[in-house]
């Protein structure tokens, strides 16, 4: 029987809620991913990046990029669809999962395994969601749209196409082509019983493509905006804390290094020399 998940919320940018579950059931989960997961990982598309050994962030965006310049080689103009799934955790149906899961884990005790897990208590009673913050959610959830890859790579043979889990961007010559494209990912998305966030837009290339935290442009790449503000906003908290004594050198180390760690993947040092001349920490 899975314990009772440790449930939080974190705000990055937006207010989620995290379902931890107990130590006991992470080590369960950890073992089934372990022997399930490499079935699925030869299905994946190779332009999936969120949530897979070898692939991430960084990844993606320099992918994007990579798309970028080579779509500017094909075409006059790039135009971006840049679209993501509205509450995609919350929204995925559990009997759908489920016949896509039984589709490629022929082993029943794994597959009952799995069905426990994806039922568990901790979800809505309406059969559908799973929880943010279990390994076996990122796998299910990468699972589950790897139906929209093959469809859009597939069915619809769009070349330049990169997902990181449920934000994903295509690329075309034309504004049209994008928007039909985009009516036939509603119409797919309808069997998977999810929709697209209402902020789903077309636009051209060289206004940036804002994706998995940074602004990728073909020529180069830049940080979001908020994220520089996020940490100048904290940055003054700490330089404040610390003076009072609330706080300390290990405290701070961390969040600074995580930052500049953050901004050494993309065009960033007149941005981090500005950030760190202002950032001074000092006792009273």
């Amino acid at each position: 029987m899975p314990g009772k998940y440790r449930q939080f919320y974190v705000y990055d940018p937006k207010k989620r809620l995290i379902s931890a579950p107990p130590f006991e059931d992470r080590i369960v989960h950890h073992a089934l991913v372990n022997v399930v997961e490499p079935l699925f990982e030869r299905r994946f598309i190779y332009d999936s990046y969120a949530c897979r050994k070898e692939k991430g962030v960084h990844k993606a965006v320099l992918r994007l990029q990579s798309f970028l310049r080579r779509a500017k080689r094909h075409s006059n103009r790039v135009f971006v669809l840049k679209a993501d799934i509205s509450k995609y955790f919350p929204s995925i149906d559990h009997n759908v999962l489920i016949s896509i899961l039984k589709r490629t884990i022929g082993d029943r005790r794994a597959m009952w395994l799995c069905e426990r897990i994806i039922k568990h208590k901790c979800v809505n009673s309406e059969g559908k969601g799973i929880p943010v913050g279990a390994l076996t959610s990122q796998l299910f959830a990468n699972v589950y749209l790897d139906q929209l890859d093959h469809f859009i790579k597939d069915r619809l043979g769009v070349k330049f196409y990169v997902r990181y889990m449920d934000d994903f961007i295509i690329l075309a010559g034309t504004k049209a082509y994008l928007w039909n494209v985009l009516e036939k990912i509603k119409g797919f998305l309808e069997r998977l019983k999810l929709k697209l966030n209402p902020k789903t837009s077309v636009f051209p290339a060289e206004r940036g493509v804002d994706f998995a935290g940074y602004r990728t442009w073909a020529t180069h790449i830049l940080p979001r905006k908020r994220n520089v503000k996020k940490f100048r906003r904290k940055a003054k908290w700490m330089m404040k804390a610390y003076a009072l004594g609330k706080i300390d050198l290990s405290y701070i180390k961390p969040r600074l290094m995580s930052f500049l760690g953050y901004m050494k993947h993309c065009y960033s040092n007149t941005t981090v020399r500005f950030v760190l001349e202002e950032f001074r920490v000092v006792r009273d």
